[in-house]
């Protein structure tokens, strides 16, 4: 069998996805970064780091799209964690919607008991002394210690 002639298109390639989502956004941070003065070198304003990180960002993301021409063909890169990727994502968004309603120590708690329990079977009582202690520790420290004002729940906790 002959295979059919190659017609000399090659596809994006994974780096250069990466690369090209990279300098995307470099660009958007740059966008949103132009409402805050940038100052001088001796005077830096409040936008002068985001720039300079964006700048950096931009360049390598520019360099990996550059350069990924021998990577895996986008087109070819199986994901096997998808579903995993997804729950995740789903998970930490209810966490976000659920922190104003029932505060931070209980949405932390159930988070991590989703995230420990549920996706990583670990055993019930390691879960629970972990989302347990996480909670209130960093509570403790962010709340109390650097006094940065973190949602109570309607119970009080």
């Amino acid at each position: 069998m002959t295979e059919p002639p190659s017609s000399g298109r090659r596809g994006l390639r994974s780096d250069q996805f990466s690369g090209l989502m990279l300098l995307a956004l470099a660009l958007y941070v740059g966008w949103q970064n132009r409402v805050y003065p940038v100052g001088t070198l001796s005077e830096p304003g409040p936008g002068y780091v985001p720039l300079l990180l964006a700048i950096f960002l931009g360049a390598m993301g520019l360099l990996t799209a550059l350069w990924g021409a021998r990577s895996t063909p986008l087109a070819a890169v199986k994901w096997k964690e998808a579903t995993r990727a997804v729950v995740i994502l789903v998970a930490c968004g209810v966490a976000t919607l659920a922190l104003e309603r029932i505060g931070y120590r209980l949405t932390v708690i159930a988070l991590l008991v989703v995230l420990l329990g549920v996706l990583e079977r670990k055993p019930p009582l390691a879960v629970a002394l972990v989302a347990l202690g996480f909670s209130f520790a960093s509570y403790y420290i962010v709340g109390d210690l650097l006094h940065v004002p973190l949602p109570r729940s309607p119970w009080g906790l």
